[in-house]
């Protein structure tokens, strides 16, 4: 699993929601959500942009660059 899928269903199950709750805050699709939590495809820069600022962290936390 990448770093990015870890953290972001970490931060999705911290906030204690769905895939398809955060689907909605972030006008993806819970099966999008799915896909990068599970490694099948990453998401593009715009959602990443969008799912930073919805748990307010960095870009570069949810990348992994750092801690």
């Amino acid at each position: 699993m990448s770093v990015f899928a870890k953290r972001l269903r970490e931060l999705r199950t911290e906030r204690n929601l769905s895939m398809k709750q955060l689907a909605e805050q972030i006008n993806a699709t819970d099966a999008a959500v799915s896909n990068w939590e599970n490694g099948i495809n990453e998401p593009k820069l715009s959602y990443i942009i969008s799912l930073a600022t919805f748990f307010e962290v960095s870009t570069d936390y949810l990348l992994g660059i750092e801690k």
